[in-house]
């Protein structure tokens, strides 16, 4: 990181960086802001994952019908995403700014990057859950078994919710179904079907009083 720096900012130069960085326009503040802030989040967010302390993405539930999930376990909206957004724009309009001249282009450049950015990090991990669906889980096996929502399950077939299910000593994380009322998160469901190989039909369990 110094030496990236040293790059920015020669070190025979007697400018710091803070004061490099209010010398800056508004626009390349903005850049180098999301940049330096939206890496350090991402490397703290790399450190829980590695350590197993990372257990949720804290996915963005809106109460309409549809929760914007894009499959295999994986919602558009996510504090991670985000993240993953805000890497890709900062550092795009910092690497690019010399390049081009015009502030609107080079933020629609930057916005280009982001969003290459976000749809990197779901082809990765959705590579990532294929791996974790192997011989060890069959998803056949949670038909029947009472699992927790964890993200909210919108009603009548009309949008994909998750469920939690421990299975062969791991716990998987299945796209769900249903076909009643939607059910909030938290709530325990029984599964009663299976859809495809990552997605389940749930039912409310009569033992939760739902």
């Amino acid at each position: 990181m110094q030496g990236f720096l040293d790059a920015v900012v020669p070190p025979e130069s007697s400018m710091t960086w803070l004061e490099m960085y209010q010398n800056q326009d508004t626009w390349m503040q903005v850049f180098w802001g999301c940049a330096i802030v939206g890496s350090l989040i991402f490397l703290v967010q790399m450190v829980l994952t590695l350590m197993g302390m990372d257990h949720s993405d804290m996915d963005v539930d809106f109460d309409g019908a549809d929760t914007m999930d894009l499959g295999g376990g994986i919602s558009l909206f996510s504090i991670k995403n985000f993240v993953n957004f805000i890497v890709g724009f900062g550092w795009g309009g910092v690497c690019f700014a010399d390049a081009i001249e015009n502030k609107w282009l080079l933020t629609l450049v930057a916005v280009a990057v982001g969003v290459g950015f976000v749809l990197m990090f779901f082809f990765i991990k959705k590579q990532t859950k294929r791996l974790e669906h192997n011989g060890a889980f069959r998803i056949e096996d949670s038909v029947g078994k009472t699992v927790d929502v964890y993200l909210r399950i919108p009603a009548g077939k009309s949008g994909a919710g998750k469920v939690q299910v421990s299975l062969n000593g791991s716990v998987q994380e299945l796209e769900a179904l249903t076909e009643g009322n939607s059910i909030p998160s938290g709530q325990k469901v029984k599964v009663v079907g299976v859809i495809d190989g990552s997605t389940v039909l749930v039912a409310p369990n009569p033992s939760e009083g739902g």
